[in-house]
């Protein structure tokens, strides 16, 4: 058979096309397997990385198909975000515009590579159905609870005269106009992610086979600690101010405390802004400009307020400073200081020459003085709790303060309620109404969608939403006032927390969970390793405040997940800046889909990184050529041959063995190991052992099996062969054969002190004794006459008799 990609590849596309191959079944009985790769964003084209993480996919997908599960395999597009804007401001075109045009040519893209894809299934984030469906249970949280507003402080251009997103400040300053921010404090809408802390802590162990990479990950991000909070009071009170809050998991270094640090919007600051010198004043508003996200790889820099608070045990003062590494909205805002046992605290103490007080000492050792000492230790200076070790000691100052009334234990989480508006244009509409007799108030649900309005223009100066001329006066659905809608549109990655349950929907445009409760969890969830916090937490998190909805029953979105490395070239992530592109298209124009699908599953496994290579792709190519020429050794059957084990040559039976070790190898691959590479490796294997023997029945039996197992890999030709030859495109249930596994005997080396002196051939259970007496016989000229010093057996391999 002469080998014609782009011809087969169209031929079998179109064909499982038309005969809506890929649909799952109606039938909720049957078994079933889900699943699913991370959409992708409609950005114009794929790249490398779609090929990878969508050939994995497709593979567990086909897989599970010919193993008798109904597969539920969708795509669909993530649709909504800042790019689309990005693109109208530069290119003058819609949003909506260039993200459908993008969608409909990166279809074609992901269509190209043969992905098994539901097609009745896919829908794009910012389809209006979708958003309706969404605003539907926004409302139901606004009235929960669940979703509130509050006061925040943003990034604010004053020269577009707009929000801006932390990622579009650029050390200080605006991306487009490069004018300095402003901090300005607007009302944020936020979901109450905090009040199921505990339960997404805690349900990490309901996940044994995620990565444990990401559960770390996320368990840190959640970041749960027992602590003391207590307050300081303020030397010198104001009017409205005598005391502050703070908050410390290690109360046993409460004695070492040698400065209070607050953040640059404290109140505090506020209170004492107008007193300081000029310069100072300066640095604090420069800090405050500067986003908290980018503050936290800024180095470490304060400003001392020239005021002092009281310890409270010590009744010593303790200065209190502005630092850029306290962040506002974290905690308090402020924060006790212990150089002596903080890294962070003692590089802010050495630059500013503040004083350590060390009252942590090792069990058995003198600390150093050039470095913090952090670990857990004996107290010292530390009052008549000094002696204790620090975890008594943390217990007894907590109880102290609690019986003093100076403090209490409490529990604190690292994570924070999600802020969940957007002021920008491109985004789902936040269904609230905002009436001057009646407050905020929901949409009422009979009149979702709240749509996007289409006639506007796109500066990048302000919220075109809030500039439209009409589309935010609407009717109080309370009073039916006159009244205003809010104009903030929804994070995105609300859009992507919920999508995995609406691929449940058989009608996507008319139901938004259809049969979530058969086809949930997903089963196989694909995608890369930067996901592992904000995502796959916030998809978490909608799936436990859907279940109390009463939308879905499951308590987790995903049961295994598997994490892909990038794929790289010359060592480097690929971009075009660095002119390191793989385009896709140009892959599979030259090789056919099937060529590039066999190279991005062998070159590594698929939780490495993939260094492209150009000779790698060649050799795949030459590969599928030469399984498809091989089809000249097979005969034409409907099913697979009967073969007498026992009858067969040394070859015939070593060709068999390779087979069928494939064959295991693929289902340990496809279940647990993910190891694609080495079950592409064992069919490599088993074609070469093939074309050593000369029975066209061992070649049948064995192309049959390997087109069986390569099918989920390869589909066009392995497809295309197997019709071919075997009438069949689905060759039902394969098992292992016990008896292709039994050796009749084992060849080992044998050398004396090391010297090579041929082999021998013993029983596969044969035991170490009777090894070595075969061994000693063979060597009989080499070792007669001289003393045996050692006898080496390394099993399966070989025997190394020592003489003198």
């Amino acid at each position: 058979m002469e080998y014609r990609p782009n011809e087969i590849e169209n031929r079998w596309q179109k064909e499982w096309a038309d005969s809506r191959a890929f649909e799952p079944k109606d039938d909720l009985n049957l078994p079933k397997k889900y699943i699913l790769s991370m959409f992708p964003y409609p950005s114009g084209r794929i790249h490398m990385g779609h090929v990878r993480n969508y050939t994995i996919g497709d593979a567990f997908a086909r897989y599970y198909r010919k193993k008798g599960f109904n597969v539920l395999h969708p795509i669909g597009w993530d649709s909504f975000g800042m790019p689309a804007e990005n693109a109208a401001i530069k290119h003058g075109v819609h949003p909506k515009k260039w993200t459908y045009e993008n969608i409909d040519y990166m279809r074609g893209e992901l269509q190209s590579l043969g992905l098994s894809f539901s097609k009745e299934r896919e829908f794009a984030t910012s389809d209006i159905d979708y958003t309706k469906f969404e605003q539907e249970f926004i409302i139901d949280l606004w009235n929960k609870g669940l979703l509130y507003k509050k006061r925040a402080s943003l990034n604010w251009c004053p020269h577009d005269q707009t929000i801006l997103a932390n990622e579009q400040v650029v050390e200080g300053k605006c991306w487009r106009c490069d004018t300095e921010i402003e901090q300005k404090e607007m009302e944020q809408y936020y979901l109450k992610i905090t009040d199921y802390a505990d339960e997404l802590l805690e349900d990490l162990k309901k996940l044994p086979n995620w990565p444990n990479q990401v559960k770390v990950m996320q368990e840190n991000w959640i970041g749960k600690s027992r602590g003391l909070e207590f307050n300081f009071k303020l030397e010198k009170p104001f009017e409205t101010i005598s005391e502050f809050s703070v908050f410390t998991t290690r109360p046993d270094t409460i004695y070492g405390v040698t400065y209070s640090a607050v953040a640059p919007e404290h109140k505090i600051v506020d209170e004492v802004l107008d007193t300081l010198p000029e310069t100072d004043r300066e640095r604090i508003l420069a800090i405050r400009r500067v986003p908290a996200r980018e503050r936290a790889t800024m180095e470490k820099e304060g400003i001392p307020l020239g005021i002092n608070a009281i310890h409270p045990l010590t009744g010593e003062k303790v200065p209190l400073w502005v630092a850029n590494f306290v962040l506002h909205d974290y905690g308090s805002g402020a924060v006790m200081a212990v150089p002596a046992h903080d890294e962070r605290d003692f590089e802010f103490a050495t630059k500013y020459e503040i004083e350590k007080k060390v009252v942590i000492v090792p069990e058995d050792s003198e600390p150093s003085t050039e470095t913090a000492f952090t670990e857990v230790g004996v107290l010292q200076h530390s009052d008549r709790f000094s002696g204790l070790t620090s975890s008594k000691a943390k217990e007894e100052i907590i109880d102290h303060f609690e019986k003093e009334g100076l403090g209490k234990a409490v529990i604190n989480f690292r994570l924070r309620d999600w802020g969940v508006s957007r002021q920008r244009y491109w985004g789902a509409p936040i269904p609230l109404i905002h009436c001057e007799t009646c407050g905020t108030v929901p949409e009422s649900k009979d009149s979702l969608p709240v749509a996007l309005p289409e006639d506007v223009e796109i500066t990048g100066e302000g919220n075109p939403l809030d500039h439209h001329p009409t589309w935010k006066q609407c009717k109080c659905p309370v009073c039916g006032g006159s009244a205003v809608r809010e104009t903030d549109t929804l994070d995105t990655f609300i859009q992507s927390s919920w999508y995995h349950l609406h691929y449940t929907a058989k009608n996507p445009k008319d139901e938004a969970f259809g049969d979530a409760n058969y086809w949930t969890p997903v089963d196989r969830y694909i995608g890369g390793i930067e996901h592992a916090i904000l995502h796959l937490l916030y998809a978490r998190f909608f799936t436990k405040i859907l279940r109390d909805l009463g939308k879905v029953d499951i308590d987790e979105p995903f049961s295994h997940l598997l994490t892909q490395g990038m794929v790289l070239k010359d060592g480097a992530k690929m971009s075009k800046s660095k002119g390191n592109v793989v385009d896709p298209d140009e892959i599979i124009s030259k090789y056919g889909a099937d060529t590039a699908r066999l190279f991005i599953l062998f070159a590594a496994p698929p939780t490495k990184e993939l260094e492209w290579n150009d000779s790698g792709v060649e050799g795949a190519f030459k590969f599928i050529r030469r399984l498809a020429l091989k089809s000249d050794s097979v005969d034409k059957i409907d099913s697979i041959p009967t073969i007498d084990h026992s009858t067969l040559s040394k070859d015939e039976k070593f060709a068999r063995r390779k087979v069928y070790e494939a064959l295991q190898r693929a289902g340990e691959v496809y279940e647990s190991s993910y190891t694609f590479n080495t079950l592409i490796a064992g069919v490599m294997e088993a074609i070469n052992a093939l074309d050593k023997q000369k029975s066209r029945t061992i070649w049948s039996e064995g192309y049959w099996i390997i087109l069986n197992i390569i099918e989920p890999i390869v589909p066009h030709i392995a497809t295309e062969l197997s019709e071919e030859l075997f009438g069949q495109r689905n060759f039902g249930e394969l098992k292992v054969i016990d008896e292709v596994f039994e050796v009749e005997e084992v060849k080992l080396g044998l050398s004396v002190n090391g010297k090579n002196r041929g082999e021998i051939s013993v029983s596969p259970d044969a035991s170490k004794d009777d090894i070595l007496a075969i061994a000693r016989e063979s060597a009989t000229k080499w070792i007669e006459g001289k003393t045996v010093v050692k006898e080496i057996v390394v099993p399966n391999k070989l025997v190394n008799i020592v003489v003198k």
